[in-house]
């Protein structure tokens, strides 16, 4: 595990919808060149939290700093703009445009940086022929592939990957996820949120779950059983520590 400063660290965490309280007091640090994994149920919060660091829900209270940088109230765009992007689920792409153009969509507010169109080409090395292909023509899996391109090419400090496997066959998931590494090479960090808690745990240096909006365990993959992570993720009683 990468022993750097946090690059982003969201420091107690408190979000509402309506009445809901959908996160209570949530705290983690993401490090560069890290993978750190949410895992937790249907409802658990996973989404909420990541929308949360994007900039898409406002905390009612807690605190979330980029690189020393307090971000908590600041737009979507701007957070794109300094590097956090959120790959979000259900992918959210433009049917009607081609690959390229969807692509491209993604350097609307980018920072400078190394990831451009022909990197993301090298990196899923089938787009290059399809790349004037209209995405509604796609495999769910190929889409999913195209939403992370989009965000790599804004060129991300921290990258939001929001349940990438959903509704994705086993092989396309692993697929993917062996496409992670390569981000890292960067010192980029990525954030993932999984229902998908072995796939998840496999890739990640640090995970926490969460349930019912709340952090129930937390550290290092290798520090836990799968029964302290199972009862952690259901809400067991008598968590071992």
């Amino acid at each position: 595990m990468t022993t750097a400063a946090p690059l982003l660290v969201a420091q107690g965490l408190t979000v509402q919808h309506g009445q809901l309280v959908a996160l209570r007091e949530v705290s983690l640090d993401v490090r560069p060149g890290e993978l750190f994994a949410v895992v937790g149920a249907n409802g658990a919060g996973k989404s909420t939290l990541l929308r949360t660091l994007a900039g898409l829900h406002r905390p009612v209270s807690g605190t979330i700093t980029l690189a020393g940088e307090d971000i908590t109230h600041l737009p979507t765009d701007k957070r794109v703009r300094r590097g956090v992007v959120l790959v979000p689920e259900g992918r959210r792409l433009f049917p009607s445009m081609t690959v390229e153009e969807n692509l491209q969509v993604g350097s609307a507010n980018r920072r400078d940086g190394s990831w451009t169109l022909d990197r993301v080409y090298d990196l899923f090395p089938w787009m290059p022929d399809r790349r004037g292909e209209k995405t509604d023509h796609l495999s769910g899996g190929e889409q999913q592939v195209v939403a992370i391109g989009r965000a790599l090419v804004a060129n991300p400090r921290v990258l939001l990957l929001d349940e990438i496997s959903l509704g994705l066959a086993p092989v396309i998931v692993q697929q993917i996820y062996q496409t992670l590494p390569a981000l890292l090479s960067d010192d980029m960090a990525v954030l993932i949120v999984e229902q998908d808690v072995a796939q998840a745990l496999r890739v990640a240096s640090r995970f926490q779950c969460l349930l019912e909006g709340r952090a129930t365990l937390a550290g290092r993959p290798s520090d836990h059983s799968a029964d302290q992570v199972e009862a952690a993720y259901f809400g067991f009683s008598g968590v071992p520590s």
